[in-house]
């Protein structure tokens, strides 16, 4: 597999990488540049860094694809267009005119200190680059044959090495080499798939009706919770970032709309990728199903550009959460700590300690999958609502109450997330009256704003 037609792709996007990734670097950059890159984003440069970071998890919707079939689309497309349609009309504009540098940021100046703190420890965990940096591992692994260990350091020096120097610059200018070579991956093995294989229409003759099921057999309630779990857009803090970072508001908003396109061409072209591994490739580890196709249909050096497609989409992510993540501890946490600390230091600090956690917390992570499912399922219910009430302040509670919300509504989903947990069936959760976690910390969320809102509605009527 190693030969060097297939290496060669993959060493033209590594050099690339390094190159722009070190010209990006600033001497001596302010906070601001630092951070958000002068906040002079380009419309360009903001749809490039937006859409590629927002497919890391590539494995992810490989195995979902190869396991669900076309319901990949009705849980991991629909949902977020319609996300992100909202985010771009009503929040973006207000992200950029609020000049943030962060969602803990605006939690600090909305509510008060112990809800910032609180915020910030739930996005550590959240931006966490750990599963993505285990997928680019296995794909090292799978590609250059090399340990699972060696994969991993590999994989985590080449993601964190120029952030650590050029900050959000160096992020974004790599993010555009990063946006051409998944489309360019993804749009290669199609094209061959279909004029060596077989066409489209061939290939949704030969799925079953599971896969060609729009529910893809999942349950209402897990349909639900995928669409609800969508609504991660209005908390992610890569949008927050980037919207904070762009030139004016109107390219925060016209940049989400224009990525909106390219999200469905590029999701287009990743479900009926996993559906012709299905075909082709029965019985198969689903997680892996984009490398063993790429592996078993393509020529060696179109091997190495799909290849090299798949490691720019992970990596395009992991270089993006490991800097939120170390923004957050470093900025967020550790600055409101020690006030007198110098702007940059904590957050490359923040880097190497986010890297060596990612590492550590590898070896105990899930399927990738099932960790965007949990993960979403107890950190949307405590920040969703608190988090759009400050940007709307006619909705939004006092810093005491705010912080209530966030901590019981999170306590809530964890505690039923440990019950199910405690209590497993043939490997599988079965939680209290058979709720998902995600639903009684958000019914909780929802029920505390739903009385603030109409209590002030009663105090208006009585004035």
């Amino acid at each position: 597999m190693n030969t060097v037609l297939t290496l060669a792709p993959l060493v033209l996007y590594i050099v690339l990488l390094m190159v722009i990734g070190v010209k990006s670097y600033r001497r001596q950059p302010d906070e601001e540049e630092f951070l958000l890159s002068s906040r002079a984003l380009t419309l360009p440069a903001f749809v490039a860094t937006l859409v590629s970071t927002w497919y890391g998890g590539i494995l992810g919707v490989g195995e979902f694809t190869y396991s669900y079939g076309i319901s990949v689309w009705f849980v991991f497309g629909l949902p977020y267009y319609f996300f992100a349609l909202l985010f771009a009309l009503l929040i973006a504009p207000r992200v950029r005119q609020a000049n943030n540098f962060s969602i803990p940021d605006m939690l600090y100046r909305s509510y008060n200190r112990p809800t910032g703190l609180l915020g910030s420890l739930f996005l550590i965990v959240m931006t966490s680059p750990a599963p993505y940096i285990l997928m680019l591992a296995l794909l090292i692994q799978f590609f250059l044959g090399l340990s699972f260990v060696w994969s991993v350091l590999i994989g985590t020096f080449f993601s964190v090495f120029y952030v650590y120097k050029g900050g959000f610059r160096s992020v974004v200018q790599t993010d555009k080499l990063q946006f051409a070579f998944m489309f360019i991956g993804f749009t290669v093995i199609l094209i061959y798939l279909t004029r060596n294989s077989f066409s489209v229409g061939r290939l949704w003759q030969q799925l079953d009706s599971g896969h060609r099921s729009l529910t893809g057999g999942l349950s209402w309630q897990s349909l639900l919770v995928w669409f609800l779990i969508a609504s991660w857009t209005f908390i992610d803090p890569g949008f927050h970032q980037r919207c904070a970072a762009a030139k004016s508001p109107a390219v925060a908003r016209n940049g989400i709309l224009l990525s909106l396109v390219f999200w469905l061409v590029f999701d287009s072209l990743t479900m009926l990728t996993g559906l012709y591994a299905y075909v082709l490739l029965p019985d198969i580890q689903p997680m892996m199903s984009y490398p063993l196709l790429a592996d078993r249909v393509l020529p060696p050096f179109l091997k190495g550009v799909f290849f090299t497609g798949l490691l720019a989409t992970i990596m395009s992510t992991i270089d993006s959460y490991t800097f939120l993540s170390a923004l957050t501890f470093g900025r967020d946490i550790w600055r409101q700590l020690r006030p007198q600390a110098a702007s940059r230091r904590p957050v490359q600090l923040g880097l190497l300690l986010t890297a060596l956690i990612a590492i550590a917390l590898i070896y105990f992570l899930p399927s990738v999958i099932q960790l965007w499912y949990h993960l979403s399922s107890l950190f949307i219910p405590p920040l969703l609502l608190p988090l759009l009430a400050a940007y709307f302040p006619s909705l939004r509670l006092s810093g005491r109450s705010t912080f209530m919300v966030m901590l019981i509504a999170f306590s809530l989903s964890s505690g039923a997330f440990l019950w199910g947990e405690l209590h497993t069936v043939n490997g599988q959760a079965r939680y209290l009256l058979g709720l998902e976690p995600f639903f009684p910390g958000m019914a909780f969320s929802l029920a505390w704003y739903a009385l603030f809102f109409l209590k002030k509605q009663y105090r208006k009527g009585l004035s």
